[in-house]
């Protein structure tokens, strides 16, 4: 358990690990401000000089989680470069890595219930995610023609919401859901049904 004692910047981080331990094992809606407080090793009246309420808390734990998804995002599709297919593919992989590596801030990301509205700071890292994944669908249809070319808005969308249901089908250990395949494999072949449906890659390819 961490030490009494915290400096003001560093108990409002405290609690939002502490948040995310408890959002892994207990489910967003799982565990009380009180337990947060227990585990960040404060008293409960501490957290409220910091959060109005688990909410509060939740969001912020999605806010980070969002600045390091967005990161990962932008990482991938640079280094996908200067080839629009590869960064578009690396991007999805980006999405079942974070996943994985990061599963309390994806829950509260995306399994929460709280807005990415709640509050500016949340929506402005969310929407930079999102632009990382609409730049890549942009790039990779820009030779499709005009009047058969879907928005990069709705490209990017079909392909984001792929790449969840993936990972809360066969990602996470969801019961019984269990899949014959590796969940990179689900995703890959997917886009590449995907993209040949747009002409973007060959059907042999």
């Amino acid at each position: 358990m961490p030490k009494r004692g915290y400096h003001h910047g560093n108990l409002r981080q405290a609690l939002v690990e502490a948040a995310l331990q408890l959002i892994e094992s207990k489910g967003p809606t799982g565990f009380t401000l009180s337990e947060a407080a227990k585990t960040a090793g404060v008293t409960p009246a501490a957290v409220y000089r910091h959060f109005e309420g688990r909410e509060d808390l939740i969001a912020e734990a999605a806010r980070q989680g969002y600045e390091i998804f967005a990161d990962l995002m932008q990482y991938a599709y640079d280094k996908g470069k200067p080839s629009a297919l590869a960064s578009f593919e690396a991007t999805g992989r980006a999405y079942l890595a974070f996943a994985r590596k990061y599963p309390g801030h994806y829950i509260a990301m995306f399994e929460s219930g709280v807005s990415v509205n709640r509050t500016p700071e949340l929506a402005a890292v969310a929407g930079r995610a999102r632009s990382v994944m609409e730049q890549a669908a942009s790039d990779l249809s820009e030779h499709i023609p005009p009047e058969k070319r879907p928005p990069a808005t709705m490209f990017s969308a079909h392909i984001w919401a792929m790449s969840h249901g993936v990972v809360e089908l066969f990602a996470r250990n969801s019961p019984g859901s269990q899949s014959p395949f590796p969940p990179e494999d689900l995703l890959e072949s997917g886009i590449g049904v995907y993209l040949r449906g747009l002409g973007l890659i060959k059907p042999d390819a």
